[in-house]
């Protein structure tokens, strides 16, 4: 921070407070270490000091730890864009989708017309079990009326929350019949799954996409790939496409099933941090398994380390387009009774050296780096891909990778072109896609076939078809439908289709019949399949799989030449 800033900072009536508060929540956020000099002790007792007088002198009246609040975010902007301090409330929404697991009633919902509808009922779960339909409207949970004006989602969560083995009554009315119905359900612990679907491709070759890494994420793994394992697979596509990371161990213990023993996955050193090696700690199960990962630019974190680690140990084939760039490790540190802070005290480094953080820092917009990529056409062509170490660092078989702002692919697949996703992107963000397709169900609930397909006869009719559906849909938010005689125009179309397709199946049967359907065509899936079928990317070395260095993608000579290092 320059000279003047600071001196904006601290200028004018409120400044000497803002002084004061900050080294107050500097106090307070150090209270739990170890170091109890004299000079802190005396500091200690001088802010206290400035910050009774404050409370009991000031010419207006203060909330003490309200004012601290804004203290303690003062101090956390001026550090890394991934420290944080979390209030008590955010720490318990974080730890629902991070371990895996809540505790409630089990069933998705949305909210339409002023009406709770259950869109889909948790296989095994205590609504399944207590009787509870796809369909159903809630319109009472004991003896609350919840179909009104005003129903939101944390109202509704509220009310179906609650502790295990706690009973709520619900009062529902039948899609269909509108027969009302009251059911008991005893709440019970509620998986998340991070591991939303595994599935045979085609030709023995495996998917499995991964939308986190939370607590149950490498059981959730190994488990995914023993059932494919049994019906024949033997390579393997991971999709970490938008999968934001999470926890660190899920990822390594992953990593294990693919490596060697004693193979470097990762290492970690900060400041005040020793470095940490991170090896494999057996021969893995799967170490002779090809596999194809892709990733994009919201992938980061533990997805970053996962396909670092992989191209790292040329154990796979790494497509998409370059990562997020969030290699930087947090530990967390309870505040006493007012949250916790989540403390970046070290960087992540691929077993090559490279570090996966991308710049940040006062002259960098760390926010705007989605949007730089967009306009600078890196989304789109592989000559922009900008990476900002100009080291260039060497996987175990000497191919040439480069860090300094995510993991940069092996094989580029650029981004849909934006002119069609004008509307989809539209129907997608406001959940009119969703709604569309929850509503769509449940009027044809009792025409729906047992195997719902593109071709099915329900879907086709003219007027109350998918096409027609969506179309009204479009039309009801004032949007132009894109015109089927331009090639921009029938891709456009196909891509709504195919969204509004998939959402339906997800409704009808799963997230594994989700993607299979969402990504039908997928450019990324498609490349990787003809990677590893077609393509002699692999052979055997040192007991394991290997991608081998002179078919690599990307050439030492030419891969210098398409990135622009700056």
């Amino acid at each position: 921070m320059s000279e003047n800033d600071k001196k904006s900072i601290f200028k004018g009536p409120t400044g000497p407070l803002i002084f004061a508060l900050t080294l107050a929540a500097g106090l307070m956020l150090g209270r739990g270490c170890d170091d109890v000099s004299h000079r802190k002790t005396f500091m200690g007792s001088r802010i206290s000091h400035i910050l009774d007088q404050i409370e009991v002198l000031y010419v207006d009246s203060v909330d003490r730890e309200a004012l601290v609040d804004v203290a303690v975010d003062a101090i956390i902007n001026e550090l890394d864009p991934h420290t944080y301090y979390f209030t008590q409330e955010e720490i318990d929404a974080n730890a629902e989708s991070m371990e895996g697991n809540f505790e409630g009633i089990g069933v998705e919902f949305i909210i339409k017309d002023d009406s709770l509808m259950v869109v889909s009922v948790i296989e095994g779960g205590p609504s399944e079990k207590a009787g509870v339909l796809d369909g159903d409207r809630i319109v009472e949970v004991g003896e609350v009326e919840v179909s009104q004006e005003k129903l939101d989602n944390k109202r509704v969560m509220k009310l179906l929350k609650g502790e295990r083995g706690t009973r709520v009554e619900l009062g529902l009315v039948r899609s269909g019949s509108f027969e009302h119905v009251n059911v008991e359900i005893e709440r019970d612990r509620i998986p998340i799954y991070s591991v939303v679907a595994s599935f045979v491709l085609e030709n023995e070759v495996g998917y499995i996409k991964i939308n986190r890494f939370s607590a149950t994420t490498a059981i959730e793994f190994e488990k995914a790939m023993n059932e494919i394992e049994l019906e024949g697979v033997n390579s393997l596509i991971i999709d970490l496409r938008s999968n934001g990371g999470g926890y660190l161990n899920p990822a390594v213990d992953m990593i294990d099933l693919f490596l060697n023993k004693d193979e470097e996955i990762l290492y970690t050193e900060g400041n005040a941090v020793a470095r940490k090696n991170y090896l494999s700690r057996v021969d893995g199960e799967y170490k002779d398994w090809p596999l194809a990962i892709i990733i994009d630019e919201n992938s980061a974190s533990a997805s970053e380390i996962f396909a670092g680690a992989m191209q790292d140990n040329d154990r796979a084939i790494i497509l998409g387009r370059r990562s997020f760039g969030k290699g930087l490790v947090q530990e967390e540190y309870d505040v006493p009774g007012a949250g916790a802070l989540r403390l970046t005290i070290a960087r992540f480094y691929t077993p090559s050296g490279r570090a996966i953080q991308k710049p940040y820092g006062k002259d960098v917009n760390y926010e705007h780096d989605q949007i730089d990529r967009f306009d600078s056409g890196e989304l789109y062509f592989e000559d922009s891909i900008k990476v900002a170490d100009t080291v260039i660092f060497r996987t175990k078989l000497g191919r040439p990778v480069f860090g300094g702002g995510g993991i940069t692919p092996d094989i580029f697949i650029p981004i849909n072109n934006p002119g069609s996703n004008v509307v989809l992107s539209e129907l997608v963000w406001t959940g009119a896609i969703r709604d569309a397709a929850f509503s769509w169900i449940d009027l044809h609930r009792n025409e729906l076939p047992d195997n719902l397909s593109e071709s099915s006869k329900i879907w086709m009719d003219i007027n109350k078809g998918g096409k027609a559906t969506i179309k009204r849909v479009v039309a009801e938010m004032e949007m132009v439908w894109p015109e089927s005689s331009t090639e921009e125009g029938r891709e456009g179309i196909e891509r709504i289709m195919n969204r509004f397709y998939a959402q339906v199946i997800r409704i009808v049967e799963d997230d594994n019949g989700f993607y299979r359907a969402l990504y039908e065509g997928d450019d990324a899936i498609e490349r990787a399949l003809y990677e590893l079928l077609e393509e002699r990317r692999f052979g055997s070395r040192d007991g394991r799989l290997y991608l081998l260095p002179e078919i690599e993608p990307n050439q030492s000579d030419s891969l210098s030449q398409t990135l622009n290092i700056n």
